[in-house]
């Protein structure tokens, strides 16, 4: 067994974060495999060098260790951009110059005042720029503007393939065990995704496949949050012919509201209660470890 803690450093650890990469290291400890440690810091206008060796010190605070070097995905653009090149001469990506805001007004246009319909991608993208498959090819894609997977022609290509993956833990309907994804319900609630942002190089999508495939994960551990993207990822996984982890899911930790934690609850961030004396016992004990 290998499990990661992929955290982005771009602000403080809270109980949330600490409730996964405790989980993440006791799955492998009980099972004497490997924890490891990435760090996703491919949006470099937020992640801060600070914060990374904040990351550092919550975890061994709390007991944790991993094996060194640490990969960082800012390191691997080269990896990313070959997979995209990939993609593009395959006419399974086409460049996308639209806006959130253009996507926005394109989905809101005949909806009469209904809300846009989202998925695991966000807005659920209506093909403005899906016209760009046909000046796909093997010339180098262009690096200017965002790149998307064209969910239709995925299906084609993987016609009859099975889509599924094993979850041990639970999404946020309680689903677990074997979970079969439907690639022709993905091109109606998913649309075609974005493998590469403009202003990034890369997508979130992209880099964790890739790079889980490339520590040779075998579970992935994450919140439930993350249900339904991991649909974007066996997609990808199949097409890519990447192998696809076991899927564990868990709850999240929330606030007395019941709001799901987020990095600007500074007050519960893992250096404020240990400068305050708590001990990693008390952490577990506050996460329900």
């Amino acid at each position: 067994m290998r499990t990661r803690f992929a955290p982005s450093p771009t602000g403080p650890l809270h109980l949330g974060h600490a409730y996964s990469a405790l989980t993440a290291h006791d799955m492998a400890l009980s099972a004497k495999g490997e924890f490891l440690l990435r760090i996703e810091d491919i949006d470099l206008t937020r992640a801060r060098p600070e914060w990374e060796a904040a990351i550092y010190n919550d975890l061994r605070w709390l007991g944790l260790s991993w094996p060194e070097p640490v990969m960082r995905q800012s390191d691997r653009m080269p990896a990313y951009r070959a997979t995209l090149q990939q993609l593009w001469a395959e006419r399974l990506a086409f460049a996308c110059s639209c806006t959130r805001r253009d996507v926005l007004d394109a989905l809101s246009a005949p909806q009469e005042g209904a809300a846009p319909a989202t998925g695991p991608d966000g807005l659920i993208y209506p093909g403005t720029c899906r016209a760009n498959l046909s000046r796909t090819g093997t010339a180098p894609y262009p690096a200017d503007t965002a790149l998307r997977l064209s969910l239709a022609r995925v299906a084609e290509r993987l016609a009859g393939a099975p889509l599924v993956f094993t979850e041990t833990g639970a999404g946020p309907e309680g689903q677990t065990g074997r979970i079969t994804v439907s690639l022709d319900e993905a091109v109606e609630t998913i649309g075609d995704i974005v493998l590469a942002r403009r202003d990034l190089g890369t997508s979130y999508h992209l880099s964790v496949v890739l790079d889980d495939a490339a520590q040779g994960i075998t579970h992935v551990v994450r919140g439930q949050d993350l249900f339904e993207a991991t649909k974007i990822h066996v997609i990808l996984q199949r097409l890519l012919g990447l192998p696809t982890p076991i899927y564990h899911h868990h709850r999240l930790i929330r606030d007395g509201d019941g709001k799901r934690l987020a990095k600007r609850d500074d007050a519960r961030a893992l250096a404020k209660y240990r400068a305050e004396g708590a001990t990693p016992d008390d952490i577990r004990a506050m996460v329900g470890l």
